[in-house]
């Protein structure tokens, strides 16, 4: 059964690979730093969004010791427009004091410390990692949750187990690769309400297109 998956998503990753031979991070970014900050801030807000606040707002705090000594109060009317920005500001300026306190300032380049930093989930770590550091990890966003389980990838809810039960299918070195790839799938065929099922390049390797 599961070398039957494994093939199964062969075949996806090489089919949608050419369908979006572009798929990247979309958030604007140079450093790890900016990378960690714009994905705290697109939680619940959309990439296009994040990119116009993080414009301005990395040429105001240029370091992670920028963020951790800002006023709270106006670091959360600089990311208001994201939403959520009280928890998000909180967030950013604990993250930023412990990169300072705890790893001198500098983003750390793995799992285990990243996820230690306040506000910072497996999602959030692994798309600093993939991206930042070409370190391989499954990036699970709602666009991945849905289309894994849409097409029979995984039938988890919990985004830990999806990224687990991927990381056994894919093969590690197209782990990041394969998560946006799932992601942009997800923007413009697979999307959460009316899926356009009958364009989609995978619709017969589809669980849901199956059972419809």
């Amino acid at each position: 059964m599961q070398e039957k998956l494994k093939d199964k998503t062969k075949k996806i990753l090489n089919i949608l690979a050419e369908e979006y031979p572009d798929a990247r991070c979309m958030l604007d970014h140079k450093t790890p730093l900016e990378l960690l900050v714009a994905t705290i801030l697109a939680a619940q807000c959309t990439d296009e969004r994040v990119n116009m606040v993080t414009k301005d707002l990395f040429k105001k705090y240029r370091k992670a010791k920028d963020y951790a000594g800002a006023d709270l109060a106006e670091l959360e009317e600089d990311i208001r427009p994201t939403g959520f920005f009280k928890n998000k500001a909180r967030s950013i300026k604990k993250a930023s004091s412990d990169i300072v306190e705890r790893f001198g300032g500098k983003v750390p380049e793995n799992l285990k410390d990243l996820v230690s930093l306040p506000g910072v989930g497996r999602k959030t770590a692994n798309v600093v990692l993939g991206t930042s550091f070409g370190k391989q990890g499954i990036i699970v966003d709602t666009h991945v949750k849905r289309v894994a389980g849409r097409i029979g990838l995984s039938k988890n809810t919990d985004p830990t187990k999806i990224e687990f039960n991927l990381m056994e299918l894919v093969p590690q070195r197209r782990w990041t690769d394969f998560s946006y790839i799932l992601t942009f799938h997800g923007r413009s065929i697979c999307i959460a309400r009316a899926p356009r099922c009958e364009i989609c390049p995978i619709n017969v390797l589809c669980d849901y297109y199956a059972s419809l």
